[in-house]
């Protein structure tokens, strides 16, 4: 095949890729600006006649959309802060520190990966239950303060930072927490970006453990205020649409500014160790 010609071929799968995967999202942007009912009508349209910004003002001025994003993220922003220090702490020990019973703990926590997430969700709710937990927010941030596939992210990264790095730290007189602070962190930064991106997504679009430790609309997330809208709102397509936006831009924002962190991260953490 002629190597123009196999170029654009590619190109030309890759864009109209791109547009499939696409369009879902700029259709339910644009019915977010359509007036009510105008998305039902058939065929669908696929620009709003007269664009508005009447579904948002009923978002946040009705339906308490404001209570809700804030909501998540507050919680959203503590769990990725938490897990990223309990995280980063115990994947450098596992990597780099010796101490007694360091690989079968380790191979321990890699078999609890098996264990499916709803499993645990019954006894953690009791846990949470008798501690006086439920319904407040640190009963959503609990149980997202360290997960094991965040261990062994930082764990494969931080095997290829040098021993002798450290040792000629240690030789200094710096000790563990200084050599940490100043030495080990800064040579993670493609990984905590990475990390970063995964806890704040998992904790943005959790909806299951929230609407089990939740209780009181006050302290409801985006997905589950975004549910509860659908059930009083079921044929009003254009507001939902525009809940569905306000829920995707958070997160896509966030992805977008630490994009090229996300992907050091994952490529250099694909080689080591």
């Amino acid at each position: 095949m002629n190597p123009r010609l196999a170029k654009a071929l590619v190109n030309g799968l890759l864009l109209g890729g791109a547009v499939v995967a696409l369009f879902p999202l700029l259709w339910m942007l644009s019915v977010s600006f359509m007036a009510p009912g105008e998305a039902g009508a058939l065929p669908p349209p696929l620009l709003p006649a007269h664009p508005g910004w009447a579904n948002y003002r009923e978002l946040f001025l009705r339906a308490g959309m404001g209570r809700y994003l804030l909501n998540s993220v507050l919680v959203s922003g503590a769990i990725t802060a938490l897990s990223l220090v309990f995280n980063l702490m115990a994947g450098y020990a596992f990597a780099k520190l010796r101490f007694a019973g360091r690989e079968r703990l380790f191979r321990a926590l890699l078999g609890a990966l098996m264990i499916p997430t709803q499993v645990a969700m019954l006894p953690l709710f009791l846990l949470l239950k008798y501690a006086g937990l439920v319904n407040s927010y640190a009963g959503v941030v609990m149980p997202g303060m360290a997960a094991v596939f965040g261990i062994f992210l930082v764990r494969q990264y931080a095997r290829g930072i040098p021993d002798e790095l450290l040792e000629a730290a240690r030789i200094d007189g710096a000790g563990e927490w200084r050599i940490f602070v100043r030495i080990v962190l800064p040579l993670l930064k493609p990984i905590i970006a990475t990390l970063a991106i995964f806890s704040f997504l998992a904790a943005w679009n959790d909806f299951m453990w929230p609407l089990i430790v939740l209780t009181g609309q006050e302290h409801y997330t985006l997905p589950i205020g975004l549910a509860s809208l659908a059930r009083e709102h079921a044929q009003d397509s254009e507001l939902m649409m525009a809940g569905s936006v306000v829920t995707v831009l958070p997160v896509l924002l966030l992805f977008l500014s630490l994009q090229r962190y996300y992907l050091q991260g994952l490529l250099l953490g694909s080689v080591k160790g």
